[in-house]
Parts: C-alpha cells; sequence; structure tokens
C-alpha cells in the first residue's frame, strides 16, 4: 500500500494528512492554543478516593481533577521482576501515538488490596494520561508509564518484553528480542515496534538508551517538583506524526513549512536517516491542502450523510452516549433480486464505515444498523467485511455479530476529541437540538401565550408582539383570521412586528393599557 503524509503548519495549527493509494485515510489537527496532553507524564496529588468504584480522582493542574481507575495504578519504584517474554497475549493498540502494540493489560489488583489501602487522600503520585478530556469529562489518567520511541516503547513499570504482532517471521523476533536483552536493560519493560524490522542492534541500543534516560530525567524532575506538576510533555503533532507513522510504506513527505521542514529533516537523520530523501518542501503557490482536494474532504467528513459509489448512503449521528451508523440502498435499485441489491449495499457501507471512523477519529460505543438480510450467510460476509476493513485501523476495536435485525455492536478506542467536536461547536440557534421549532409551532405558541397574558391584565388596551419576520408573516397572512378572534375575545389591538434579530423561535410580547 503506497501512503503519503502531508503537512500544512501555520501559527495557529498543524494539520497532518495520511493519504492510502492517494485516498485520504487519516486527519489529524492540533492547535498550538489547545495541544493535546494524550502521552504527558504528571506529577499528581490525590484528591479523592472512590471505594465503590476502585478508581480515584487525581489534581494534575487542569480545569478538572484526572480520573485513576484502581486496575491502572502502579506505584512507581514498586520492585519489578526480571523481564518476561510475552507470546499471543491481548495487546492494546494506541491510536493516538500509533502504537501497533503498546502495553499489554495489566491484570486487575487482587480483591483484597483495594484501592483505598493502596492510595491516600493527598497522596503525591506519577501518573500518565491516557485519553485528554472530552466534553464535560477529565482527563482519565494511568501510572503504567509508556515512553514511545522510535524504534521500541519502553514502559518502566512493566515487566513484558513483547515484539509488534506485525512482525510475522520468528526468526526475526526472536532477533530482535536478542538484542534487546543483550543491552542489559533497566527495570521496566519493551515493546518492539514494526519499524525495528530489519534494523541493526547499534539503532536499536540508541532508541533504548534514550528512553532509559528520559525516564531518568523525568524521576529527577519529578523529585525537585511539587503536585500538581506537568513533568513530561509528548511530541507535537508533526513529530509525533513522523516519528510513530513515517515507516517504509510511506513513499514522500510534504511539508509547507520551512522551519517545520527543518525539524522534521533533523529528526529523521537522527532516528532513520534512510528515510531522508523522502521529505520535501512544499513551495507551490496553491495551499498543500487544496492542491491535493484535502479541504474538500475536511468540509465532507462534517456531513451527517455520506453517499456510497452504489447509489446508497450512510448517516452518522453522534450523541453524547454512542454513535450510530444507518445503512440505506438510496438510489441503488440493483439488477437481480432485493436479497442481492441489500447484500451489495451492505458489503460497500461496511467498509466505507470503516474509513469513516478512522476519517472522524469516531470513538466509544458504536451502533450500525445494516439493512436486514435474511440469509445468515450474507450476515456473515457482512460482518467478515467490516472485521477485514477494521485491520487497516490502529484503533482497538471490538465488535458483535450481526443480529437477527442486522446490528452490529462496536466499540473503538477513544483518546481525543472527533474531528466534528474539535471543528464544530454547538450552533446557537438550535442549541445543539438538531432542529428547530417550524414556523407553524411557533406561530401557535405566540398566539396561547398572548392570550394568557392579555388575560393575566385585564386593562391590556393593545398587545405588541415582535417575531422573526418568517413568523410574523405566517400570522398576519395564514392566521389573520385567528388573530381578529382573539382581538374580540379578549377587547384588545393586536400589533404584530417583524423583527429580523430575533431568532425564528424566539419572540417578544409587550402589554399597553394605553391606546397606539
Amino acid at each position: 500500500m503506497e501512503k503519503t503524509i502531508l503537512i500544512n503548519s501555520t501559527p495557529q495549527e498543524a494539520r497532518v494528512a495520511i493519504l492510502e493509494n492517494n485516498a485520504l485515510a487519516e486527519i489529524q489537527i492540533e492547535r498550538r492554543r489547545e495541544r493535546g496532553i494524550v502521552g504527558s507524564i504528571y506529577k499528581g496529588k490525590v484528591v479523592r478516593i472512590l471505594p465503590g468504584m476502585q478508581a480515584a480522582f487525581v489534581d494534575i493542574g487542569l480545569e478538572r481533577a484526572a480520573f485513576l481507575p484502581g486496575s491502572d495504578f502502579h506505584p512507581v519504584g514498586e520492585e519489578i521482576p526480571g523481564l518476561r517474554m510475552v507470546e499471543n497475549e491481548p495487546a492494546v493498540a494506541e491510536e493516538e501515538r500509533g502504537f501497533e502494540v503498546e502495553y499489554m493489560r495489566h491484570p486487575a489488583p487482587p480483591a483484597d488490596f483495594p484501592i483505598e489501602e493502596r492510595l491516600s487522600r493527598g497522596q503525591e503520585i506519577l501518573v500518565q494520561v491516557a485519553k485528554g478530556p472530552i466534553g464535560s469529562k477529565g482527563a482519565r489518567v494511568t501510572s503504567r508509564i509508556s515512553l514511545p520511541g522510535r524504534y521500541v516503547v519502553y514502559m518502566p513499570t512493566s515487566d513484558h518484553l513483547g515484539v509488534s504482532r506485525r512482525i510475522e517471521d520468528e526468526r526475526e523476533r526472536e532477533r530482535l528480542r536478542q538484542i534487546v536483552l543483550s543491552l542489559n536493560p533497566p527495570e521496566g519493560g519493551f515493546i518492539i515496534r514494526t519499524v525495528c524490522e530489519g534494523l541493526s542492534k547499534a539503532e536499536i541500543h540508541a532508541d533504548l538508551r534514550f528512553l532509559t534516560r528520559l525516564w531518568q530525567q523525568i524521576l529527577e524532575k519529578a523529585e525537585q517538583s511539587g503536585a500538581p506538576s506537568r513533568l513530561h510533555y509528548d511530541m507535537d503533532l508533526i513529530l509525533r506524526t513522523i516519528r510513530d507513522s513515517f515507516t517504509n510504506e510511506v513513499t514522500r513527505v510534504l511539508v509547507d513549512n520551512a522551519s517545520d521542514f527543518q525539524r522534521i529533516r533533523d529528526f529523521v537523520d537522527t532516528f532513520s536517516p534512510r528515510l531522508k530523501g523522502r521529505v520535501t518542501l512544499y513551495e507551490d503557490p496553491e495551499p498543500i491542502f487544496e492542491r491535493y482536494g484535502i479541504e474538500m474532504e475536511i468540509d465532507r467528513t462534517l456531513d451527517r450523510r455520506v453517499w456510497l459509489k452504489s447509489g446508497g448512503y450512510i448517516v452518522i449521528d453522534q450523541t453524547e452516549a454512542l454513535t450510530t451508523i444507518d445503512v440505506n440502498t438510496g438510489r441503488f435499485v440493483g439488477r437481480q433480486n432485493q436479497e442481492e441489491t441489500v447484500l451489495k449495499t451492505n458489503l460497500e457501507a461496511a467498509r466505507e464505515i470503516v474509513d469513516q471512523l478512522r476519517l472522524r477519529n469516531l470513538g466509544g460505543i458504536v451502533i450500525v444498523d445494516f439493512i436486514d438480510m435474511e440469509r445468515p450467510e450474507n450476515r456473515e460476509q457482512v460482518t467478515e467485511t467490516l472485521r477485514q476493513a477494521l485491520k487497516t485501523d490502529r484503533a482497538r476495536t471490538t465488535i458483535s455479530e450481526i443480529s437477527d435485525l442486522g446490528l452490529v455492536e462496536m466499540t473503538r478506542k477513544r483518546t481525543r476529541e472527533s474531528l466534528e467536536q474539535l471543528l464544530c461547536e454547538p450552533c446557537p440557534y438550535c442549541e445543539g437540538r438538531g432542529r428547530v421549532k417550524s414556523v407553524r409551532t411557533v406561530a401557535y405558541e405566540i398566539l396561547r401565550k398572548a392570550e394568557y397574558q392579555a388575560r393575566l391584565n385585564p386593562h391590556t388596551k393593545v398587545l405588541t408582539v415582535a417575531a422573526h419576520p418568517a413568523v410574523a408573516h405566517f400570522l398576519c397572512e395564514e392566521e389573520s383570521p385567528a388573530l381578529e378572534s382573539l382581538e374580540t375575545r379578549l377587547g384588545c389591538r393586536i400589533l404584530v412586528e417583524s423583527n429580523e434579530r430575533l431568532d425564528r423561535a424566539k419572540y417578544e410580547i409587550l402589554i399597553s393599557e394605553e391606546e397606539a
């Protein structure tokens, strides 16, 4: 698969687009003033312990306290046994930083060591941000620290030595394990990343030494700092992308900022000199994202409806609790029977859904409503197509079998805001509901409120209604008989004024006891 990385950098933000076979696969944006904190390490102070949830809240200096699950607490400095080889254990893939394999799942703490016996209020601990603040929720943190390098991931509080599952040759896997062991590494665990395949001992050892020195610097800074304080900030988006995504599969990296171009060249020259020639400064007058159609693709990712090549479409809706995706045949009527038409639409939709999950960075619970299929073998085919498509996604996902109703439940690891949450804000007009009251609904509401206000004040002579032009026109034209009837019942005049400054659902009612 041919990959290209496009980097658009301005003083306000950095944007990275990853193209696979000339099609946009991922888009990431980082605002300079709102730089993400995932991967950052803090010295925090425990402010609250929740025995009922086996969790704690930790003050790390942000607006909201961070959430620490009990299963993610491992005190730094606790005795760690020697390195343990890991084979076929479930791995946690970290989408945010692009680890093929990051750290292994740690077993939950034994029942006789509840969190209230391992932590106390006011205690100072080292934690790393695993999931940034999203919406009204604070960050999620872990004390199981992981420091990503170009070739390996160092885990100071672990005892695992693992190899990326994407390295399939067993002899190469064993060679890489021995390279790590030959350095006689300090306490902690390591994960050997995919880019290590074929590398020399010297290159890998240089990365190992850099990460272990970095950890010692963090510990020294922790001793000198109070809580809360930040001890380590992960790389910015541009260098993080180069570190995690610039592999042999990437044919070129185009960057439109001379300063960032030089930063990238220096980084690649240090860690992957053989790839240095693939980094190019984009100097054309046409903006890089315009030149490659990325701006148009970003706009499309904000649409609810995504059209399929066949003529069908999917509808994507994000709610606070989950994301729903509905599949429809649309204009596609097929050439054979209905079941075949439905199957083709569902198969195409399954692949497009995975593309949209990656592009929009949708996470959490996802419910997909495929078109109902009668044959069990067709449902299995759609589920398998979805599973195969998800192999291209670096985020950890789980997926259920398709139900008799055509529903698939899945989860996708979420570490940061979705593209919509990053680029958009709730509409001030509809207040985020996505719907507004119709003109007729608002007009009838005005008639009820006007009568109520007039009856509260029996001396009313003139009742003035100010409303949006569309509502005012509806009242004066289509509901003029209702206004006349209301005037007769109330014994007062009713004046309707058009006010363009009012939203369509807003209006004002003024009462006067004197004739106009």
